[in-house]
């Protein structure tokens, strides 16, 4: 049953795929972190800095990498009508990095895996879906409204605008 929130909560989050030549950077995150499996870097976005630094910010602090190429990919936003909660995460693609990777990240062990590989790996449903939106031209797209307390997707929409 659907209860509209009389107060709407914007969460604000940022993805960034870093990928060098067929080989992208991805972390196995633990099960005490939530999400378990492999995922791009990411995280929450800081007030008030901008959502592209709050993405390179995430990328070092979770990698050890500096990010020196980065390009806008997409939005995913997933909308609880009944807490009243829009949860946005920008996604990015980053083709060049500098710096070495950390010897104990806080998010989980980074691996370099071949792009064609790495949907074989154990991760999320919405990041399996999402991990070729990277590659693709152009920008995507995705936009759920679901109940989190029953995890029922109501109305799902993907869209990619290609060059």
């Amino acid at each position: 049953m659907i209860r509209l929130a009389t107060e709407v909560e914007h969460k604000i989050y940022t993805m960034c795929m870093i990928q060098d030549g067929t080989k992208v950077l991805l972390m196995n995150r633990p099960n005490r972190k939530g999400f378990p499996g492999y995922i791009a870097p990411g995280g929450k976005v800081e007030f008030p800095e901008s959502i592209v630094n709050g993405a390179i910010r995430e990328v070092k602090e979770e990698t050890g990498l500096t990010v020196t190429e980065i390009v806008f990919k997409g939005i995913d936003e997933y909308c609880d009508p009944n807490q009243g909660l829009r949860y946005m995460v920008f996604n990015y693609l980053a083709t060049a990095t500098e710096g070495e990777l950390l010897k104990n990240p806080p998010e989980g062990e980074p691996l370099w895996v071949d792009m064609k590989e790495a949907l074989n790996l154990p991760m999320q449903d919405w990041f399996k879906r999402r991990f070729p939106l990277f590659f693709e031209p152009g920008t995507f797209e995705v936009s759920s409204v679901w109940i989190a307390e029953t995890d029922e997707t109501l109305e799902a929409t993907t869209k990619n605008y290609g060059v």
